[in-house]
């Protein structure tokens, strides 16, 4: 049993990276959103970098996710 209980307790300190990528997720969305506000003119030319903040913070968020099962059912 006790096997099991370090499964469960490693899975769930795993998945703790899920809410870090929320998080990140939305400071990012939050300061572009507050640059936008001050400068218009240059949102534009910042949106491929929002992006692509976006798609690297969601894959550790997914990564943390995959973890999180593989040690739960590995």
């Amino acid at each position: 049993m006790e096997v099991e209980a370090a499964k469960l307790i490693g899975s769930g300190l795993a998945a703790i990276g899920m809410a870090g990528a929320g998080i990140g997720l939305g400071v990012l969305f939050g300061n572009y959103l507050q640059a936008a506000i001050r400068n218009p003119a240059a949102a534009a030319s910042q949106q491929t970098m929002l992006f692509l903040g976006m798609a690297l913070t969601e894959t550790m968020g997914l990564f943390a996710f995959v973890v999180s099962l593989l040690l739960r059912f590995g």
